[in-house]
């Protein structure tokens, strides 16, 4: 491409910038502001989800089609409901997740949606004629003869059969009652066990259309909507139990969203300077770079119909930390090219072609670890992996095309290609270097005694003691309430104890201490809820409004989670093996998961060492733990495998200490630009998002860690038993 094309390119990437971020903020007549068009999840607009559990045996396409009958009936009464884009979604392999936006009542939904709701049709005798799944439709109509609303009702080929035998059964006289007050001529229509109507048959219907009347008066157009809306749910083909229930209040949603974006905003600065501070004209690319990966992002998620959730803002965020570490690698690069003597368009050319490969083998091990967390994560996990993938993703096009773009005209100008704006000096040194040479490999054994000593004492204390596991792994229930003021926690642990109740925790939240979060180890189903609720309602005047948000989890959502956090380990892990001695070779698979594995207990063991919580954000937190440690140890394997063929006459400790060396800069500033967005984050930020940016705060330190004194040492370990490295002796153009 020539000179004058790549500036006419660049002006038009330039006025992309500036109008996607007007219409991102602003809209632009039929194309909306990107909050008007982004999906918010239920922690951040409010609402309501249920993850309920089917009863049944079924296994392999039997189950499969069961669930997926069982989905489509419960859409259809939650399209009743008539609450903004529910959603209903297969959840593993016997679950159905229901989200409802808007909602506000737990126990209201759970009633409208029916855990064993099972539409049936009986004879006064309690003899079952037809079942809901032979309902056509059901609709409101008005009536005629009496006044008011009536219900009209439509049967399929199936259901017009049984409907006509049923209907010649009632008038024969022939039933005798046994169903309680309903007439010995009516069919009971019966959901849940409930009769919901027994209306009286006064002739044979065989046309497969019926009409239920109210009596004189008719029905109301309420009664008559609610009746119609409960039929035409139809039947659940298996009976369904409550395994997860969330409450969420939109306004706490809403602060802790509005938090999160100025944390977001903050975080996103602070990078843009710190590119700046660090490599001058380069860092002028790379924020270009970073601003259109922000539209491109945050669109493809509009766009996607992305549910953004809080943990989501998370995932969004540490991705722009990780976004910089293309740039970064790139950037060293070019400065080595240019310490090598290169000239700064030469440089610039070579640099970016030497990292490119890097590149992608460090963002594609990250890639695998978040397609895992996504595929067995459940919900707000869901969120985080989605966006962090995207994010990757787009820090892949930006950093690969964008900042190339920028770098090759400055590199082109006459005034900008002055090797100054590059960090480096005339006499090609870098302006700010690590000059000292670390020799990492000759004190490896101190570095495992360090490894070892963390791994058995904080295993041993959280084996000895237990791991604090949150109840979304033991299984319980969480409710918090505004309680409009402080009170007393003995005063409320009273209360607990007229409803027969015991808290595992009790603590202050909100503003002032006006709220309190109470956490039962016991699963606590709807009827203890508002037991509890109108117990508090006598003892501190509060009703179902001061509920600002109610987690269920039975015991099996707890063992489900334990037993996917295992699984994404292990896949992650072997996943990433394949693949890095399919781009390398097995010494350096074996040593970079001997490295994850290490890392991933390490968490673990400093969450056992201090009896940090261990919840649903843990799983997402150590995933992530495990591609950023490999992203970060692919990086120091990528250059010692390139140094193993130009320095064949050096001795694999020192070839293996020099590569490290290397690389030691770009380890540094990636690992502290992920870190430093995480500050905003936790100080600004919500309590569940700092849940998952915790493990990610260690996991980032210690991978890290583990990729310079740990995998590198490793690899040296096994190359010496196996008699020397696979690329030893290759030759290269390059020359040190």
């Amino acid at each position: 491409m020539s000179a004058q094309k790549r500036k006419a390119l660049s002006i038009f990437v330039i006025l992309i910038i500036v109008l996607g971020w007007f219409i991102t903020i602003f809209g632009a007549g039929p194309i909306p502001a990107v909050k008007d068009k982004l999906q918010l999840g239920l922690d951040i607009e409010g609402g309501v989800y249920v993850v309920m559990e089917a009863k049944t045996d079924a296994t392999g396409d039997s189950l499969k089609k069961l669930m997926e009958q069982t989905q489509a009936v419960i859409e259809q009464r939650v399209n009743q409901m008539g609450l903004s884009e529910p959603i209903v979604t297969i959840e593993g392999q016997k679950r159905i997740r229901v989200e409802l936006p808007g909602a506000d009542n737990a126990d209201e939904a759970i009633k409208q949606i029916g855990r064993t709701a099972q539409l049936q049709f009986f004879l006064a005798d309690g003899t079952k004629m037809l079942d809901g799944s032979m309902v056509k439709n059901a609709s409101i109509t008005t009536d005629k003869q009496n006044g008011g609303y009536a219900v009209s009702l439509e049967f399929n080929k199936e259901g017009t059969e049984a409907f006509a035998q049923a209907t010649q059964k009632a008038l024969s006289g022939a039933v005798t009652p046994s169903m309680g007050d309903v007439n010995a001529r009516a069919i009971a229509i019966v959901l849940d066990n409930q009769i919901i109507s027994a209306p009286v048959v006064n002739s044979v219907i065989q046309n497969g259309q019926a009409i239920i009347t109210g009596g004189n008066g008719g029905f109301s157009q309420a009664d008559a909507t609610n009746l119609s809306a409960l039929i035409r749910g139809g039947s659940l083909p298996v009976a369904l139990e409550e395994v997860n229930t969330s409450t969420q209040s939109a306004t706490i949603g809403y602060n802790a969203f509005e938090r999160s974006v100025i944390a977001g905003i903050i975080a996103i600065g602070l990078i843009i300077l710190i590119m700046l501070a660090f490599y001058g004209i380069m860092g002028i690319a790379a924020s270009i770079a970073l601003l259109l990966y922000v539209i491109l992002v945050l669109w493809a998620m509009a766009l996607m119909g992305t549910v953004l959730t809080l943990p989501g803002i998370g995932g969004f965020i540490l991705s722009v930390g990780m976004a910089v570490d293309a740039n970064v690698l790139i950037f060293t690069r070019i400065r080595e090219e240019i310490g090598s003597g290169k000239s700064v368009r030469v440089a610039v050319h070579t640099g970016f072609r030497r990292a490119l490969n890097t590149i992608i083998d460090s963002h594609c091990t990250t890639i695998i670890a978040s397609i895992v967390l996504y595929q067995l994560g459940t919900g707000s996990v869901k969120g985080f992996a989605i966006t962090l993938l995207l994010g990757i993703i787009a820090s892949l096009l930006t950093a690969t095309v964008v900042t190339q773009l920028f770098l090759t005209l400055s590199s082109e100008s006459k005034h900008w290609s002055a090797k100054k704006y590059y960090g480096m000096n005339e006499d090609n040194t870098p302006k700010r270097s690590i000059k000292r040479q670390f020799h990492f490999v000759k004190h490896r054994k101190i570095y495992y005694c360090i490894v070892a000593t963390v791994l058995i004492v904080g295993l041993g204390v959280g084996g000895i003691r237990g791991y604090n596991y949150g109840i979304d792994f033991t299984g319980g229930t969480m409710m918090q309430f505004n309680m409009g003021k402080q009170v007393e926690l003995s005063k409320v642990e009273e209360s607990l104890k007229a409803v027969g109740i015991h808290a595992s925790e009790l603590v202050y939240s909100g503003e002032n201490n006006s709220g309190v979060i109470i956490k039962t180890m016991a699963s606590l189903e709807n009827e203890s809820r508002n037991q509890l609720i109108e117990q508090f309602n006598k003892d501190f005047g509060i009703t179902e409004k001061n509920v600002v948000a109610v987690e269920q989890f039975g015991p099996s959502v707890g063992k489900d989670l334990r037993s996917n956090a295992i699984k994404a380990v292990v896949i992650s892990c072997i996943a990433m093996l394949i693949y890095i001695i399919f781009r390398f070779e097995w010494k350096f698979g074996v040593a970079a998961i001997a490295g994850v594995v290490i890392d991933a207990l390490t968490v673990i063991a400093l969450y056992g060492l201090f009896h940090i919580t261990i919840n649903n954000p843990f799983i997402a937190g150590l995933l992530t733990v495990v591609g950023f440690s490999t992203n970060d140890t692919i990086v120091i394997f990528d250059r010692i495998r390139e140094n193993l063929g130009l320095m064949k006459k050096s001795q694999l400790e020192e070839l293996i200490d020099y590569s490290i060396n290397e690389t030691l800069t770009r380890s540094i500033m990636t690992s502290s630009t992920v870190l430093i967005v995480m500050i905003p984050m936790f100080i600004l930020a919500s309590d569940s998002i700092r849940e998952f940016m915790l493990p990610l705060f260690i996991g980032v330190v210690v991978g890290t860690m583990s990729s310079i004194f740990t995998c590198s040492p490793i690899y040296f370990e096994l190359s010496q038993l196996s008699g020397g490295p696979k690329y030893k002796g290759k030759t290269s153009k390059k020359s040190h």
